[in-house]
């Protein structure tokens, strides 16, 4: 998914997972630089890719994983690409070089389900100790995940991306009022304090964190596309675009989900260049 922050591929083993992350690099813009991290030397990208800026490493016996990433942090690399997330510490890789270490970043899981990879990750955050709290690292991880390509194999041994699935984080809105103080009696002001208190442990005990939905399917043996990809992951990926590849994929969005999104993306896109025009005019006037 080109310009998406971060996306997974999961599936059960031998489903091909690896197979297909070694074929999205030929997608990958070559002006982007490609830093590998891998507990076993599996992707073997240099030399499927000898022309592509591409530097692998995993972790020794004297040398942590933690260290490796620690120095491609440094190396002006463009995309992060975990081999595997088998185990708790690459988790915390992957979630650190999401976050801070590059433009987009690459995984692959054996989740079965979308919930099923969300909360094996919060697990592995929890019981690596980068955090305490089961909410705050569900929250982290909801953050950077953007898409999951699911793939699987039926028992003919067939394999296939079953789906592709976007997660979109659910902000937490002020919905408490302070409608008590308009109230006359005791009882009228204690019922609005309970109403906000409900509210309150409503949110605490059983809040809901993040939002997903499959975005294609594989139904009756053909690729359906079934929801619309949301408008913030629309716009970011077309910053990460070029021009020709942006008006591709505006054509596909308007012939799958209507002009309506392509016309504020035009629109969005003609306000940054008078934005660009301004700041040119202001500039300084090359010397002579």
């Amino acid at each position: 998914m080109k310009g998406a922050r971060i996306t997974s591929i999961t599936g059960e083993q031998g489903c091909g997972k690896t197979t297909l992350l070694m074929g999205m690099i030929e997608n990958i813009y070559e002006t982007m630089n490609l830093r590998i991290t891998e507990t076993a030397f599996e992707l073997h990208l240099r030399k499927v890719y000898p022309t592509r800026n591409i530097l692998s490493m995993r972790e020794t016996d004297t040398i942590a994983g933690q260290e490796c990433l620690d120095v491609q942090k440094k190396t002006d690399g463009s995309v992060n690409i975990i081999g595997e997330v088998a185990t708790d510490p690459v988790a915390s890789w992957m979630i650190q070089s999401a976050q801070v270490a590059s433009k987009f970043t690459l995984f692959t899981h054996h989740a079965k389900t979308f919930p099923d990879l969300v909360t094996a990750l919060r697990n592995s955050m929890l019981r690596a100790g980068v955090f305490k709290n089961e909410k705050t690292a569900e929250e982290q991880v909801v953050q950077v995940l953007n898409f999951d390509i699911h793939l699987t194999k039926d028992f003919r041994g067939k394999r296939y991306i079953e789906r592709v699935t976007e997660c979109t984080p659910v902000i937490s809105k002020n919905e408490y009022t302070y409608d008590h103080r308009k109230e006359k009696t005791l009882e009228g002001k204690f019922d609005k304090f309970f109403d906000n208190a409900t509210q309150f442990f409503a949110k605490t005990t059983d809040a809901q964190l993040y939002e997903y939905r499959n975005i294609l399917e594989y139904i009756d043996g053909e690729y359906i596309i079934t929801n619309k990809i949301s408008d913030k992951n629309i716009r970011e990926m077309r910053l990460n675009m070029t021009d020709a590849d942006a008006e591709e994929f505006d054509n596909f969005v308007a012939k799958h989900w209507g002009e309506e999104s392509v016309y504020r993306m035009e629109d969005e896109r003609k306000e940054k260049s008078k934005i660009a025009a301004g700041v040119a005019k202001r500039g300084r006037k090359p010397r002579r």
